[in-house]
C-alpha cells in the first residue's frame, strides 16, 4: 500500500507553534506536489497548503497565510508544515496528500495527525 505518514501533531496553546512532517511509506514524494489538508469536527476537509515538486511554488488558504509555511526537503523525502501563531480554529486532523495541485485531487493520503490548539 502506498501511503503518506504524518507526524508532529499534538496539543499546543494559542499562539504556539508546531511543525508537521510528511513522509512516504513506499515511494518518493519528490515527483509530486504535496500538500496539507485539515478536517475539523463537523466541517469539510479543506486544502490548507501545497507545494510543487521543486518547491518553487506554494499555495496557502487565506486563513493561514502569514502563519503557516510549507517546505520540502527532497533529499530527505520530506515535506513540512511549520505552523506558527496557532489559533483554536486551527484545531483539526491534518492530512498530508500527494498530487495536491491536480484538478482531480490528491492521489495519496496519510492517516492524519491531530492538532489541538487550546488553553
Amino acid at each position: 500500500q502506498l501511503q503518506l505518514v504524518e507526524s508532529g501533531g499534538g496539543l499546543v496553546q494559542p499562539g504556539g507553534s508546531l511543525r508537521l512532517s510528511c513522509a512516504a511509506s513506499e515511494f518518493t514524494l519528490n515527483d509530486y506536489a504535496v500538500g496539507w489538508f485539515r478536517q475539523a469536527p463537523g466541517k469539510e476537509r479543506d486544502r490548507v497548503s501545497c507545494i510543487n515538486s521543486s518547491g518553487s511554488i506554494t499555495y496557502y488558504v487565506s486563513s493561514v497565510s502569514g502563519r503557516f509555511t510549507i517546505s520540502r526537503d527532497n533529499a530527505k523525502n520530506r515535506v513540512y508544515l511549520q505552523m506558527d501563531s496557532l489559533k483554536p480554529e486551527d484545531t483539526a486532523v491534518y492530512y498530508c496528500a500527494a498530487d495536491c495541485l491536480s484538478g482531480d485531487g490528491p492521489d495519496y493520503w496519510g492517516q492524519g495527525t491531530q492538532v489541538t490548539v487550546s488553553s
